[in-house]
């Protein structure tokens, strides 16, 4: 890989590892801190609730600013937004408090995630392009084998400091390692999200997203205490577990890059059935902790090929109006945590983790419905300019 293109790659990967650290953060600690503020599992996993609802709103008219900030000021602005909420959320003294800073959270992985993503089209060449987001988008599951063992061991502690060890600290490493860039001219069209939207194929693609990364999403809001409350594993002893998991997100990611160009709606669909069959058996079968961790590591292999499939589909849809593109796919994954962590936390309430992993089971095999449609697009090799 050449210094240029391996540069763009490592500062996009610290991008999406510091956004996905601050969605993250909750995952091996959440037990903790709905005892210590005073409320039950399933509302603290509300919290997701509220940032990705608001990353999802800042992703959708994060196009709007294309034509006026360059992706380097707008990158940078999120990480910003994530130090600052990050450090909020440490130090809140009640409920209400950090679900206000989760707003904050919200617009800096909304705008971060969307920026990150659009750079990978705008900083590389064509033909680099599917190399380098192959490997920006090992951002997410660096974040979960590194943030989230660091986050379960200091959580042990205190809750409060994972919130410090991990989206505070990876933040500031990505904005640093940023600040190393040029700055970048804004784009010459702004991509408003309803032009976006009436391109042929992006609304089935964005809906296709949105059941997918609603059925993830709920997965990781919970998954860590599904452990917690399972086995009795401690903080740090959970965030180990999934780590050890989300390293199969690797091998996921760059396996499925080389069928992408060619099979990219067969991927779509039968890596979504996959995963659908995987999380309702880890939530119906819970024998042991190897057994869940297995199971997890499954659906975490899947999962991987299955956004990078999703991701190189996108790319090509709008190439003009990348960001907008890019804001779509971000929204889609945020209001996932939306849908996910809503759904998610009613089925739990209602008939515990059996009832969350046959919930969770059903928005996968929806992920697969616009793909199967008559007259779904192919995903052809990405020719963006």
């Amino acid at each position: 890989m050449a210094t240029s293109r391996r540069a763009v790659a490592v500062t996009l990967l610290l991008c999406l590892a510091a956004s996905q650290a601050a969605i993250l953060v909750l995952t091996p600690v959440l037990p903790a801190l709905a005892s210590d503020l005073e409320v039950s599992t399933a509302t603290a996993g509300q919290l997701r609730t509220v940032s990705g609802l608001s990353a999802g709103v800042t992703a959708l008219f994060a196009g709007l600013l294309a034509s006026r900030v360059g992706l380097r000021e707008l990158l940078g602005v999120g990480l910003v937004a994530l130090v600052v909420s990050s450090a909020i959320s440490a130090v809140a003294p009640s409920f209400a408090v950090i679900a206000l800073a989760q707003l904050g959270v919200g617009i800096g992985v909304g705008l971060s995630y969307t920026a990150a993503i659009a750079a990978v089209a705008d900083w590389t060449t064509p033909a680099d392009r599917s190399r380098v987001l192959a490997v920006v988008l090992l951002g997410p599951p660096s974040a979960w084998i590194v943030g989230m063992p660091l986050a379960g061991f200091v959580g042990e502690a205190s809750w409060r400091f994972a919130w410090i060890a991990a989206p505070l600290a990876f933040s500031l490493v990505a904005l640093m390692v940023l600040t190393r860039r040029a700055s970048t001219p804004p784009a010459s069209t702004r991509a408003d999200f309803r032009a976006v939207l009436a391109h042929p194929g992006v609304v089935r693609w964005s809906s296709g997203e949105l059941f997918a990364y609603s059925a993830w999403a709920g997965t990781l809001v919970f998954i860590g205490a599904l452990f917690v409350e399972s086995y009795g594993l401690s903080s740090g002893e959970t965030g180990l577990v999934l780590g050890a998991g989300a390293l199969v997100l690797i091998p996921g990611n760059l396996l499925f890059r080389r069928w992408v160009d060619d099979h990219g709606r067969a991927l779509l669909v039968a890596l979504a059935l996959g995963a659908a069959v995987t999380v309702a058996v880890l939530g119906a079968f819970r024998p042991s902790t190897w057994f869940s961790l297995a199971a997890f590591s499954v659906l975490a292999f899947l999962a991987g090929g299955r956004t990078l499939a999703g991701a190189a589909t996108g790319l090509d849809l709008a190439p003009e109006l990348v960001l907008g593109v890019t804001g779509i796919r971000t929204a889609a994954l945020q209001l996932g945590y939306f849908l996910g962590a809503a759904v998610g936390g009613l089925a739990l309430a209602a008939g515990g983790y059996r009832a969350l992993g046959f919930a969770l089971s059903a928005l996968f095999v929806g992920a697969t419905v616009p793909h199967l449609l008559t007259g779904a697009a192919r995903n052809p090799r990405p020719q963006l300019p």
